[in-house]
């Protein structure tokens, strides 16, 4: 007669502390909801769980659920949270071929509209902004243009307003611009001062920066374009569809819609209402 192997109490001990840490982060989330407004109880369980374990270690706390009474009580926690849990992996002309594919499959669509709205939704720091709107400048097209970039988290929002990046990473920045198809000097875009590099305010002249939050908030416009790049993957399926309606009802007919890699609309209830303007760098046209 076989044995069924018996589970030993470490397993048992790992399985509960588990379970506990859910039980407890689920409860945070909540807690961030009805406290703060901020919903991020649809977000990927695996990357808010390291973020916020992360915090609990940098705030010197034995916890989660002693985070959580820390950041009820002391908005300044929250904040220092939502920097953790804010996705803000960018860079400038960040995949270069997407932007060779912008300026081959968009650019010539966008010259035929007399002013264009785009929409940039995620666009933490700000980086991928500023690309954009040299992108349109080096086509002649910025100056009948408006970029509205949103973002949750208005610190990382007012760092955008800045325009000040790192000079250590202008290196890798000039190298991306000119795989994206750049026709200047990337150099002639910003001043090097100390350790900062700060780009010409000309550039966002026609931008607009404003809190955003795609979890919860409703569409504010239409547009011809909308980028949203490597946020969806830290989504889980219900938030996906939620945004996507979002987009759809956003987006003018004819628009184009831009994402990530590693993000793609097939599986979108709205996928019949697109075509594929270039299926590698996920840029979609919607035709109905």
């Amino acid at each position: 007669m076989a044995v069924r192997p018996q589970r030993s109490d470490g397993l048992i001990a790992g399985r509960e502390s588990l379970d506990l840490e859910k039980i407890e982060l689920d409860c945070l989330l909540e807690a961030v909801y009805q406290r703060y407004g901020f919903d991020f109880r649809e977000y990927a369980p695996a990357s808010l769980r390291r973020r916020v374990n992360r915090r609990v270690k940098l705030e010197g706390l034995p916890s989660i659920s002693a985070l959580q009474d820390q950041l009820l009580r002391d908005p300044e926690v929250m904040q220092r949270l939502l920097l953790d849990l804010s996705i803000n992996v960018t860079a400038m002309f960040r995949d270069p071929t997407f932007h060779l594919a912008l300026r081959e499959h968009v650019v010539p669509l966008l010259r035929t509209y007399p002013f264009t709205r785009i929409w940039v939704a995620g666009c933490s720091t700000g980086e991928e902004v500023y690309s954009l709107a040299i992108l349109l400048e080096e086509e002649a097209l910025y100056d009948r243009t408006r970029i509205y970039a949103t973002d949750l988290n208005e610190d990382v929002l007012e760092r955008a307003r800045l325009g000040v990046f790192p000079l250590a990473r202008m290196q890798d920045y000039t190298r991306n611009y000119i795989g994206a198809g750049g026709k200047r000097a990337f150099s002639d875009y910003y001043t090097s001062g100390y350790d900062g590099a700060a780009f010409d305010r000309s550039l966002m002249r026609n931008v607009v920066f404003a809190q955003h939050n795609l979890a919860m908030d409703r569409s504010f416009n239409e547009f011809h374009v909308i980028l949203c790049r490597n946020v969806m993957i830290y989504f889980e399926r219900s938030l996906q569809k939620r945004v996507f309606e979002l987009f759809d009802g956003s987006l003018a007919r004819l628009g184009i819609l831009a994402l990530g890699h590693k993000e793609s609309l097939r599986t979108s209830a709205h996928a019949d209402r697109y075509e594929e303007l270039d299926a590698i760098e996920r840029l979609y046209r919607k035709v109905r």
